[in-house]
């Protein structure tokens, strides 16, 4: 089971979109857990009904490193863990 970590850190992540018909991926908050964990947060807007996220918030992700189609490093979640 993963756990958070006594300070509590909100970093950007992204999470693929579903349904979209092109390759697309939302930017929003997760609390860092530690150990490239995540806790996925929803945007101030989070509509379900609009967009279908991979992720749901209040998932436990795991992140990869990588980069956008600009060359700009983020982190990715590719896995639900919880």
């Amino acid at each position: 089971m993963v756990t958070a970590m006594n300070t509590e850190k909100a970093v950007k992540i992204y999470v693929q979109l579903l349904e979209e018909g092109t390759d697309t991926a939302r930017g929003t908050e997760a609390v860092e857990l530690g150990g490239g964990f995540y806790k996925v947060l929803p945007t101030p807007h989070y509509d379900p009904e609009d967009e279908i996220w991979e992720f749901l918030p209040g998932s436990i992700v795991k992140c990869k490193k990588t980069t956008d189609d600009k060359g700009n490093d983020m982190l990715l979640a590719v896995e639900k863990v919880g």
